[in-house]
């Protein structure tokens, strides 16, 4: 995460306001779950492709509109995620397609939404021979902030992160997940009111997982909040809406209260012997299994009961992001 030639410039430059109301294919809007401020869209995308060097395409056409709230981006590793979030972040420009922040071309002219965002990609750098409150005030500075300020707002969000303890030591000794607290504290320092933030459970324990995934659904009472990650637990509980993203396209996108509806009746879950899992598995999109005493329980999708032995069950957003990333057999 770090090198001896210090990280990028951060690309981060606003004033959390956390957001994740969207509409686009299949979607009614959202918005994130809590009390939250009415508001115009804060960013809108349209046929957003990007295409890199050797014709591979990472994004086809995707379309979103992003206002206050949070919004859990998902997608398989390989999805197309980073780049998206890299285009909003304004670091890469996309292919084809429009980024618009507040009625604003982004991609033309961008600093308006470099200031008023913050973004903390999947590899984030450090300078290893700092403190985290020495490299906070660097990147305060960097950010245009008074050296009052910076040193105020440092303290805050040592203090909102849980890093207070380790505060004197230089970050070459912090775990993995400190170093996650230290790249969410960078950024939220000039206060953004689009928060872009790119798998950012990865390397946290359990216990750090619930504590971040809780603060960002805090975070979005007041900001656009933009979140991918491909496990989705970090946003089962905290987005207003959901958005799957898969080979570049972008699959499915709403409430998550209606995704869930698009799926009553066609979550079952029964229990087979061992030897006829993998059978199952070839005909059915089987999601979890589970061993018992008596063999091994599936939940798996399909329109109608698999077995008189299947039970239908509530869907989650798991049986959701399983119909949409792995279509076709069985439904």
């Amino acid at each position: 995460m770090s090198d001896r030639n210090g990280p990028e410039e951060p690309v981060d430059r606003g004033r959390p306001e956390t957001g994740g109301s969207s509409r686009g294919r299949g979607s009614g809007g959202g918005k994130a779950r809590g009390a939250q401020r009415e508001g115009a869209p804060v960013i809108e995308l349209a046929g957003v492709g990007k295409v890199y060097r050797g014709g591979k395409r990472a994004l086809d056409g995707v379309g979103l509109t992003i206002g206050p709230g949070l919004l859990g981006l998902l997608g398989p590793n390989g999805a197309g995620k980073s780049s998206l979030l890299r285009i909003l972040a304004t670091v890469t420009r996309p292919s084809s397609g429009t980024l618009h922040y507040r009625g604003v071309d982004a991609v033309a002219s961008p600093d308006r939404l470099r200031r008023e965002l913050g973004y903390l990609p999947q590899d984030f750098g450090v300078y290893p021979n700092l403190t985290a409150r020495e490299f906070l005030a660097y990147l305060a500075a960097a950010k245009g902030l008074s050296a009052r300020s910076a040193r105020a707002r440092t303290d805050e969000l040592l203090e909102l992160l849980n890093l207070t303890e380790a505060v004197r030591r230089p970050l070459r000794g912090y775990s993995g997940g400190m170093l996650r607290r230290v790249g969410i504290a960078q950024a939220l320092l000039a206060d953004p009111k689009v928060l872009v933030v790119d798998e950012p459970t990865a390397g946290l324990d359990p216990e750090e997982r619930v504590r971040l995934r809780n603060l960002l659904g805090e975070l979005a009472v007041e900001r656009a909040v933009l979140l991918s990650t491909h496990i989705v637990s970090d946003v089962e509980s905290t987005a207003g809406t959901i958005a799957v993203l898969a080979g570049g396209r972008l699959l499915r996108l709403g409430p998550p209260e209606r995704l869930l509806r698009e799926l009553d009746g066609a979550v079952w879950e029964l229990t087979v012997p061992v030897a006829d899992v993998p059978a199952w598995q070839a005909r059915w999109r089987v999601g979890r299994t589970v061993r018992t005493a008596e063999g091994v329980r599936l939940r798996l999708l399909a329109p109608g009961p698999p077995s008189a032995a299947a039970v239908p069950v509530r869907p989650d957003l798991e049986d959701v992001y399983l119909d949409t990333v792995r279509p076709g057999a069985g439904r």
